[in-house]
């Protein structure tokens, strides 16, 4: 098969995130199957125009802000004499309408639809902007063949007005050889992180306040954060502003291996979002023997196994958070099952078995 995928990003942007992850993780597994496989995604500073990454062919259009106008023009160019089997429209924010003017067959891909949750993270003009965007979707691709990543997302895209006979779910995963798929040696010190993004909608302020609270029970506790973002000052002020800085470390950009070793060194991984299509992070921790206490927001749910894998609050319950923080930090024995429970959670998902679905639905969507 020769496919092509548009989304904003790839994986070295440095904003890229579990789409890009997702994205890449599938489509060069099915480069090394023998599919040619192009991605067009935006500059960044530093990037270069063409490269390959993960055996993907990227060619870089545009930047953040003008992506979504350089697309048709580039498909009209060059795209629309290329000889491609499928297009791929990895719908992230602003959907970029392919149906409207590529004339090969399109599987729409889809995280997770932000709804009105984009306000509270860009804010009354740009989020109108989204906001009215996603409203095309179900008009525009109506008739194409969508992937998304949880039963979540799935529901949402269903009541946007997409045909659930059109909806396929194919799961996040994990890399078994990158992750020690076990538990290890946790810190000498009771320790919880936050690892992802530093994104306003994402509530990591959540996360700080709750610490706070814990630290009362748990005053040797630490928090870890992991990830970097437009966030992180509010967020180092919020640090400030209760007195935790003697407890709290940002780490900022962690590279796959030290990401490991600090998964598996603490007690507990946090993910506070108010949305997300699937929660890959939390899969990452639990694979690294480290239980999880989520928000019970959609795609986060589809993610954690209640009480196996971790634990799940309600969205926003700062007090409820802070006392499974301390649960988890106060009582070993169950801090052990949820760790053992987490890594049986984890081995059910793999990035070869997701590969492999997409693989057949693409073969299926070309031979119609």
């Amino acid at each position: 098969m020769r496919i092509i995928i548009f989304n904003w990003q790839d994986r070295t942007h440095p904003q890229a995130g579990g789409a890009e992850t997702h994205l890449h993780e599938i489509f060069g597994r099915l480069v090394k199957k023998g599919h040619d496989v192009t991605l067009v995604a935006c500059h960044f500073p530093g990037s270069e125009r063409e490269e390959t990454v993960d055996g993907i062919r990227v060619v870089r259009i545009g930047n953040r802000s003008t992506y979504n106008f350089a697309v048709p023009f580039w498909w009209l160019r060059h795209g629309k004499r290329a000889r491609y089997d499928l297009v791929v429209d990895d719908i992230n924010k602003i959907p970029l309408l392919t149906p409207l003017y590529v004339n090969r067959p399109v599987l729409a891909l889809v995280h997770h639809l932000f709804g009105s949750a984009i306000f509270a993270e860009a804010g009354l003009m740009a989020g109108s902007y989204v906001w009215l965007a996603e409203r095309l979707i179900p008009i525009v691709y109506r008739r194409s063949p969508t992937v998304v990543v949880s039963n979540s997302t799935r529901s949402e895209c269903i009541q946007s007005g997409l045909r659930d006979e059109n909806i396929s779910v194919v799961y996040n995963g994990v890399d078994t050889a990158q992750f020690p798929m076990a538990v290890g040696i946790k810190a000498p010190v009771p320790t919880v992180s936050y690892f992802g993004r530093l994104k306003r909608y994402k509530s990591v302020d959540h996360v700080i306040r709750a610490f706070a609270i814990a630290l009362k029970d748990v005053p040797n506790a630490r928090l870890e954060i992991l990830g970097r973002g437009d966030d992180e000052s509010r967020l180092r002020s919020i640090v400030t502003e209760l007195g935790l800085k003697n407890s709290v470390t940002f780490h900022g950009y962690v590279d796959d291996r030290r990401k490991v070793e600090l998964l598996s060194w603490t007690h507990a991984v946090v993910n506070p979002s108010k949305k997300e299509g699937w929660g890959i992070t939390n899969i990452e921790a639990n694979a690294c023997g480290t239980p999880v206490i989520s928000a019970d927001s959609p795609g986060l749910r589809d993610s954690v196994s209640n009480d196996v894998s971790g634990f799940l609050y309600p969205y926003g319950d700062i007090e409820v958070l802070a006392r499974k923080i301390v649960t988890i930090l106060t009582d070993t024995n169950l801090r052990t099952t949820l760790s053992e429970g987490a890594v049986r959670w984890a081995r059910q998902f793999s990035w070869d078995q997701s590969a492999q679905q997409m693989e057949h639905i693409c073969q299926r969507i070309i031979g119609r």
